[in-house]
Parts: structure tokens; C-alpha cells; sequence
């Protein structure tokens, strides 16, 4: 199974140890799944890691360190066109496409791309952690 990690739920996972974003980043860890990322990806994972608000909770180092695990521990994919728009977001659509394009789920905590979990294969974290449960 392949899965794209939104950017916020990676940010999740950095800031609560404890919570389905970590775990699922841990059971990624554990080999229970590949993780698919892109440049654009890392690209908004790092420019969001060094807002302030962000680097008051852990070290630039520990931002880097963690940026460099999925790039060189995930599956690096090229970024593909963006299909238009899906998303009530459009700088999210690069997401949407990357799975796409890799067919992979997207595990996103984003409203507007939940909504979208009729037609595409879009879960939270926790619903992720199930599948991967096997419930």
C-alpha cells in the first residue's frame, strides 16, 4: 500500500508523539506502508516547519533531520500536473494529483480535502491507522 502524507499531518505528527499522525508515521517506519513524496511536498513541509510559531516547538536541526528522513526514506516521485480544480484549495491540488499519479491514499486532516473522499481514496489519520489495522 503507498500513501502521500499531507503536510499538516506530518506537522501532527512532530508536535503530538502520541497522536494517529504519528502513528502513522511510525507504522511508516515500521515498513508497513510506503510513503510517496515529492519536491513540492518537502518543498511546503519546509518552508511550514520554520514559520515561528513552529520553531518554538522544536529545534531547526530536528525540522531537518525530519524533512531529510522522508526524502531519502519515502519514495521520491515526480511532481505531476495538477488535473484542474478539486479542491477548495488550490495550492492542495499538487496533493491530489501526486496520489493520483502514484496511486496512493492521501491522509489529510483538510476539510476540503476529506470532502473529496467519495471520489478519491482521501482518509484522516485515524481512518488510515484502520485500513492499515485491516478494519
Amino acid at each position: 500500500m503507498r500513501a502521500v502524507i499531507d503536510p499538516n499531518v506530518l506537522i501532527a505528527s512532530l508536535l503530538s508523539p502520541t497522536g494517529a499522525p504519528a502513528q502513522v508515521v511510525s507504522r511508516w517506519l515500521a515498513g508497513e506502508f510506503e510513503l510517496v513524496v515529492s519536491e513540492t511536498l518537502l518543498t511546503e513541509l519546509e518552508r511550514a516547519l520554520a514559520y515561528p510559531k513552529l520553531r518554538d516547538r522544536f529545534a531547526a536541526s530536528e525540522a531537518a533531520q525530519f524533512v531529510t528522513l522522508l526524502r531519502h526514506g519515502g519514495i521520491l516521485a515526480p511532481d505531476p500536473a495538477t488535473a484542474g480544480h478539486r479542491s477548495a484549495d488550490p495550492g492542495d491540488e499538487y496533493l491530489l494529483a501526486l496520489a493520483e499519479a502514484e496511486r496512493a491514499i492521501l491522509v489529510s486532516g483538510d476539510q476540503h480535502l476529506l470532502a473529496l473522499g467519495d471520489q478519491l481514496p482521501i482518509q484522516t489519520a485515524r481512518a488510515f491507522l484502520g485500513k492499515l489495522a485491516g478494519a
